[in-house]
């Protein structure tokens, strides 16, 4: 049997995902694509996401959903808005947050049209028919798209996130979605792809290695320090799903074991609080360390001096509060969200520091600031950067160079190719050339649109 696997998305770039494995039409596998996300570089709104799609939504079998961050969600509701009617799979955390990135996505696309004279990319009605369609299954449930059995993996990158596996008779493909960084202080760690034929990878930090797991909390620890000797603030755009979670449960660590003395928090980030609800909700899929904490009655996401700016009042109140503080705020590559206000207002301090504890896309606000720039613009406004600038990797979310190929290892001895991708092209490239020396495995870099016939 064979099948056709074309990379739409996420071939060449960090995001955007989109990846069609068609296998024919039912009984057979039928037309399977996975994931469905927008390009992130400086807003929302970017033009390219408004495209229509390189294949017929209404010819698509069936949706799988890795995980809900928006370069891989972003575009389901236009998905269905184009056409699209068939199921979409995910597990149950991965649907519930989605609702809440695409209630809240709706809100940013909103206020765009009205600043920026850009189009709706959908409305409330195709996000509550593509809720319809959705369907979950908990880790290692197996169910059937055409001929084919699914079973989801945990991938260990942000709560529910999934490994797709799906095999037809004895042939296997994994589409790995993004690889946690394991071990990590909430979730479990990755599970193995042993036995897979064919293996989809991301590749984000495919060129780089985090720093050492027992220094970065002790970067932060001394972040927070440094801020309070300066009476200055700490600025952190956070993504709103596992970056602000696992800051919020080391920040409390910290303050209870005595390491480090209260200092006010404020988080700043509507969607951030309500998937951190989530998180409590599915408290059963953290790792048993973080699990424990909730089997005490001690809520690892709350400590003393943490205050949650919910509305839009509450956050205009944080610039009159006295230093020292630390404002975490979405988004987390301040391509959006309220930490570009709080940017603006302190940027130009010399007391001030920013840290980011995320991997920031080539393009956006945050990258530039990564790297260097002096003078930047937010929302019109001319900005000089006199604040501090560090980079706290050991947080990030993505597997870096030594886990990938760890990864890939595991199933060396049934794997016929993996497929590099969801990288900047450097990443991507060196990953893959890493895979061929060290493992002898074929790896593909996929240019976008590229076509691979595959034995499935």
């Amino acid at each position: 049997m064979t099948a056709q696997l074309t990379f739409y998305g996420g071939a060449g770039t960090v995001t955007g995902a989109n990846f069609l494995l068609d296998a024919g039409n039912p009984p057979a596998g039928g037309r399977i694509l996975i994931d469905c996300g927008i390009r992130e570089r400086e807003q929302i709104a970017d033009p390219q996401n408004y495209d229509a799609f390189p294949y017929d939504p209404k010819t698509i079998d069936a949706l799988v959903v890795t995980h809900a961050h928006m370069d891989h969600i972003g575009r389901v509701p236009k998905l269905v808005r184009d056409g699209f009617r068939s199921p979409i799979y995910s597990t149950p955390a991965t649907k519930e947050i989605s609702a809440i990135m695409f209630e809240d996505a709706l809100s940013i696309m909103k206020e765009s049209a009205e600043t920026r004279q850009f189009g709706m990319l959908y409305e409330e009605e195709d996000v509550a028919r593509a809720l319809s369609l959705w369907q979950v299954h908990e880790y290692h449930e197996s169910f059937s798209i055409g001929d084919a059995k699914a079973e989801f993996l945990d991938a260990g990158h942000i709560l529910g996130s999934a490994m797709a596996k799906l095999k037809r008779g004895e042939r296997t493909i994994i589409f790995t979605g993004d690889l946690g960084n394991s071990p990590e202080p909430l979730l479990n760690d990755i599970e193995s792809s042993e036995g897979a034929n064919y293996v989809v990878i991301d590749s984000v930090y495919g060129d780089r290695v985090h720093e050492e797991r027992e220094k970065r909390r002790e970067h932060l620890r001394e972040a927070v320090e440094e801020t309070r000797r300066r009476g200055g603030v700490l600025l952190i755009p956070s993504f709103s799903i596992e970056r602000t979670q696992i800051l919020l449960f080391e920040l409390n660590g910290m303050i209870e074991d005595g390491s480090m003395p209260k200092i006010p928090v404020y988080l700043d980030a509507p969607l951030a609080i309500r998937v951190t609800d989530v998180y409590r909700r599915y408290a059963n899929l953290l790792n048993p360390v973080a699990r424990g904490h909730f089997t005490s009655d001690d809520d690892p996401f709350s400590f003393p001096g943490l205050a949650l700016t919910a509305q839009v009042k509450e956050s205009l109140k944080i610039h009159n509060a006295p230093n020292p503080k630390i404002i975490i705020a979405g988004a987390g590559m301040s391509h959006g969200g309220r930490i570009r206000e709080h940017e603006k207002r302190y940027l130009d301090d010399r007391k001030a520091a920013i840290l980011f504890v995320g991997y920031q896309s080539p393009g956006s606000l945050g990258r530039r600031i990564q790297d260097g720039e002096k003078r930047v613009e937010i929302d019109h406004a001319h900005v000089r950067i006199r604040a501090s600038v560090d980079t706290l990797s050991g947080y990030s979310g993505h597997a870096d160079r030594d886990q990938l190929l760890r990864f890939i290892e595991k199933t060396a001895e049934s794997l016929e190719r993996v497929f590099v991708v969801m990288g900047e092209p450097k990443a991507s490239l060196f990953l893959a050339q890493r895979a061929r020396d060290f493992l002898g495995v074929e790896a593909s870099v996929p240019e976008a649109g590229q076509s691979f016939l595959i034995d499935w």
